[in-house]
């Protein structure tokens, strides 16, 4: 008679289908600090590969505002999903763009059903700044495309930055 433990022997050997697959990184929101890091520089930087410059600008100033628009766009794509507080971007936003930035947080934690700049909770899928092209157009005129990943799909992203009150400033962002 054949029991059920001797079928199990005769077919011990599992084959698995699929190969586990990596659980995706996920961006904190955490304070934006925008103050210049004196570590040596982070694989955060390769995102910012390669530089369309119209203007010639010295390396080590080119890494750090490389950095800053990086750190800016996160903090941006996160607060448009309403999970940063819009206040960490005032300094370096427009005034009109932040009011639209301030709208478009609302609208859509509005329809998530949360308070703007309070987090969607655990679990929720969060927005990362998967690439970033930067070209200096002027000495004072930055201009920006991202790709910005959102599960599994993907965003495009495009931004100016001009160099105001001697910081930089973001004049437009338009989501794609």
């Amino acid at each position: 008679m054949t029991t059920a433990r001797d079928i199990h022997d005769t077919h011990a050997r599992v084959i698995p289908i699929r190969r586990p697959v990596p659980v995706a990184s996920v961006q904190g929101a955490l304070a934006l600090d925008l103050t210049p890091r004196l570590d040596p520089p982070v694989a955060e930087t390769d995102l910012c590969a390669p530089r369309f410059d119209l203007v010639t600008v010295d390396g080590e100033r080119r890494h750090r505002l490389d950095t800053f628009v990086h750190r800016y766009l996160s903090a941006a794509v996160e607060i448009a999903m309403g999970d940063r507080p819009l206040s960490q971007l005032l300094r370096h936003t427009e005034h009109g763009l932040y009011q639209e930035l301030g709208r478009r947080a609302a609208a859509v934690s509005r329809a998530a059903g949360t308070t703007p700049g309070a987090g969607r909770g655990r679990g929720a899928v969060r927005p990362t700044v998967a690439s970033v092209r930067t070209s200096l157009v002027a000495a004072d005129a930055l201009e920006v495309s991202a790709r910005v990943r959102h599960g599994q799909r993907s965003r495009a992203l495009a931004a100016r930055f001009e160099a105001r009150d001697g910081r930089w400033q973001c004049v437009a962002l338009v989501f794609g």
